[in-house]
């Protein structure tokens, strides 16, 4: 009600301003959800022939049921993106000997898997182990499950070779009843015995075979004594062959007993019967060879006429020897 002031004029209602309610939101901010999805990569995908290495995969359990103790997604986001239809990352990491699934999983979780270069952290990642490299604390694992490792003890009188239209005894009659169709990593003679290695990895097998990644290789022979003290220096300076000069990398005496040596030479080369040749260019003839190393694979106590698989560890060595 207006009413009169004292001097009679007429008062003005006192609600007259303007609501506080009419000013502007403070928070004109978009909501959450109308932010662009974070992961944009785009899915890759499995060749003909690798979907059909995962379903072999599957069908030997490789793959195991769907489920894992870790989510998909834990871990560390990364790079990489998954590959459709593909292998749990800690699986087939299993499944090439590295370790139990879970200790898979902590190696994983501690960034010491890498896979075609980008380090993966997740439990779940899907990989591809037809087509992709897979590291682990640098070393590249054998992720294919149809690629075969051998170390073969050769015995004497065995031809190097897998067929032999003579009737000679070659690296197959050692074999049994493997299907895999397999290479011998360089070649030793009919009457030298000890380590090859058999595979059916071709890229591995070219190149430790190849000269110009110098993979050493180490033989024990049974020669004529006594040696002579100069003998190491004479063969790693080279001794000059018909086929141009052979030089050793490392020689040492195993020991010497009455008018026989046993002694060790190392070389990289791969001509053939290099060793029994500079030998016998200095004075002392082979009666007996045998091979102990190829890079870093040792004969160790495996029988003659045996084979054996390569381990994980062994096959990465290799892999870092010649540069793969």
């Amino acid at each position: 009600m207006s009413g009169r002031g004292r001097n009679g004029a007429e008062r003005k209602p006192v609600d007259q301003r303007k609501p506080v309610d009419q000013r502007k939101p403070v928070d004109q901010r978009k909501p959450v959800d109308q932010r662009k999805p974070v992961d944009q990569r785009k899915p890759v995908e499995l060749s003909p022939e690798a979907q059909a290495r995962l379903r072999a995969l599957r069908s030997m359990g490789f793959e195991g049921d769907d489920r894992d103790d870790f989510a998909d997604d834990a871990g560390e986001r990364d790079d990489l993106a998954d590959v459709p239809g593909g292998v749990r990352l800690q699986k087939v990491l299993a499944a090439a000997g590295v370790g139990s699934r879970r200790h898979c999983e902590e190696l994983i979780g501690a960034g010491r898997v890498e896979v075609d270069g980008q380090t993966v952290r997740r439990f779940g990642a899907r990989v591809d182990p037809e087509t992709q490299i897979i590291r682990v604390d640098g070393k590249r694992i054998p992720s294919r499950p149809d690629v075969v490792y051998l170390a073969f003890n050769k015995p004497v009188k065995v031809l190097t070779a897998m067929t032999d239209d003579r009737g000679r005894k070659t690296i197959t009659d050692f074999l049994g009843d493997r299907a895999e169709r397999l290479f011998h990593v360089g070649r030793l003679d009919y009457d030298t015995e000890g380590l090859m290695l058999l595979t059916n990895d071709g890229e591995l097998a070219h190149r430790l075979a190849h000269p110009s990644y110098e993979v050493a290789k180490t033989y024990l022979a049974d020669v004529p004594g006594p040696i002579p003290r100069d003998l190491g220096r004479r063969l790693a300076a080279g001794v000059e062959l018909e086929d141009g000069v052979a030089i050793a990398d490392k020689f040492r005496v195993i020991e010497q007993a009455d008018k026989r040596a046993l002694v060790e030479v190392t070389l990289h080369e791969g001509r053939n019967r290099i060793v029994r040749r500079m030998l016998d260019a200095v004075g002392h003839p082979v009666s007996r060879l045998v091979r102990i190393t190829v890079g870093p694979i040792k004969l160790g106590n495996l029988p003659p006429g045996s084979t054996r698989d390569l381990t994980t560890k062994e096959i990465g060595e290799l892999y870092a020897a010649v540069g793969l």
